[in-house]
């Protein structure tokens, strides 16, 4: 990885040639050679006694979790999508229905060793020479450097999940949320993971997951079936724990039936080893290239659409308020609701969540229709916007529009900047702004 760092030229974008990427934001496509990773991508060891893994940067948590779970093991949290990569995860951030527990995924990791700006690997601890590296490295998304190798705690997990699926009024989810996350449990029941679908403003539920040893006959997802309907249909339900970890994979949460992939006569011929999150954005790819579908849409005289493709995370305080006005101003539906509190006691730099809050990440993706004669980014914006008027932060991984001034106070890049001219003197590597909201 060294070698082909420093086969870069000078003032050439640095950038990693992988297959796979899990962003949305649409780059500027390069001639020059980006950096090899193909060698990076595996689990080095497991250790069950001690309940940690050495993972190589860019292994997927597919990989790191067909690792770790025949030791009844997990990472503390395992993002929605199987491609994901764990160093893709900590420097980008990552979410999912442990969060409000066990927090953000670099909140689990012990130790990194980052190949910086200057060519070097570094190993960076929460203490020591590199402490600073390693508080900054968070949402930094390859502007201080790439992870080769992580070491990160594990958690318990049983062969099943038992879920249950509560229907709440708006006005009852942050309450709700707030007491499971103050003692874990709901109705006398422990939860073990919690998260949730807002379909509309007159109908949420949190979906809140035990770990389970009982053997029962259990639900598949990955065929026929479509997990987030089901959540509407059966109040109970029942999942093998490597099915519940991957439940939202299979159709992208909602967004195959964009594709016709939850069309049953569809379904029955697409195989399902194709049904699943990476070969969707691949197709999104395609259109993000060729305009097929864009060009088709005005053919048929109908207006342009705007993506939305956003996660933000709200204070729970005032989820009810911030999702009336998502429903009355974009109107798209369904949302995921996922609690997430901090585990440690301080803020991350480049993502001050307060470390005393319960947050939800409300996540939304798709498009919508746009008036003629508007702005690119104006539905985005207005987004942006009310997300800072509910104290919310807006995650990097999709398109962004902020200016410099508001980027560079939401995201705490003068922290950023101290720590990058130590690691990256020559500023050989893109800064976040360049990379978040100009798409370099």
């Amino acid at each position: 990885m060294r070698e082909s760092y420093q086969r870069i030229p000078a003032g050439a974008p640095v950038r990693l040639a992988k297959r796979s990427s899990n962003l949305f934001r649409p780059r500027t496509q390069v001639d020059t050679p980006g950096l090899d990773v193909s060698g990076l991508t595996g689990v080095i060891s497991v250790d069950p006694a001690g309940r940690t893994a050495d993972v190589q940067g860019m292994c997927t948590y597919e990989d790191l979790v067909a690792a770790t779970l025949p030791h009844g093991l997990m990472p503390m949290v395992v993002p929605q999508l199987r491609t994901i990569t764990l160093g893709g995860a900590v420097t980008g951030l990552g979410i999912e229905s442990s969060s409000f527990r066990a927090g953000l995924p670099h909140e689990s990791v012990l130790e990194l060793d980052i190949l910086t700006g200057a060519g070097e690997i570094v190993t960076a601890r929460p203490d020591g020479e590199h402490a600073d590296l390693f508080r900054t490295f968070p949402n930094s998304y390859g502007s201080l450097g790439y992870a080769t190798r992580l070491r990160i705690e594990l958690d318990r997990i049983s062969p099943y999940v038992a879920l249950r699926h509560v229907r709440l009024g708006l006005d009852e989810l942050g309450p709700a949320i707030e007491s499971i996350v103050a003692d874990s449990t709901y109705e006398g029941e422990p939860v073990h993971f919690v998260d949730g679908v807002a379909f509309s403003p007159d109908e949420a539920y949190l979906t809140l997951g035990r770990n389970s040893d009982a053997a029962v006959p259990t639900s598949d997802y990955t065929g026929q079936q479509i997990f987030y309907r089901s959540i509407q249909q059966r109040s109970t339900d029942f999942l093998t724990a490597n099915d519940y970890l991957w439940r939202w994979d299979t159709d992208w949460f909602w967004c195959s039936q964009a594709f016709g992939a939850q069309n049953p006569y569809v379904r029955r011929i697409w195989p399902r080893r194709l049904r699943r999150s990476d070969v969707y954005h691949k197709i999104i790819g395609f259109e993000n290239r060729h305009q097929v579908a864009a060009r088709i849409n005005r053919r048929k005289g109908n207006p342009d659409r705007e993506r939305v493709v956003q996660d933000v995370e709200i204070p729970a305080s005032r989820l009810a308020g911030f999702l009336r006005w998502f429903d009355a101003e974009v109107g798209m539906r369904p949302v995921w609701l996922c609690p997430l509190r901090l585990r440690g006691a301080t803020a991350w730099p480049l993502y001050p969540l307060k470390p005393d809050e319960t947050y939800v990440n409300v996540g939304f993706w798709g498009t919508v229709a746009i008036a003629p004669g508007a702005a690119d980014g104006d539905v985005n914006r207005r987004i942006e916007a009310a997300v800072a008027d509910f104290d919310g932060h807006k995650s990097l991984y999709s398109d962004a529009y902020y200016d410099r001034d508001t980027f560079d106070q939401l995201y705490n890049v003068p922290a950023l900047t101290e720590v990058k001219e130590r690691y990256d003197p020559d500023a050989r590597l893109t800064g976040l702004y360049e990379k978040a909201v100009t798409r370099r």
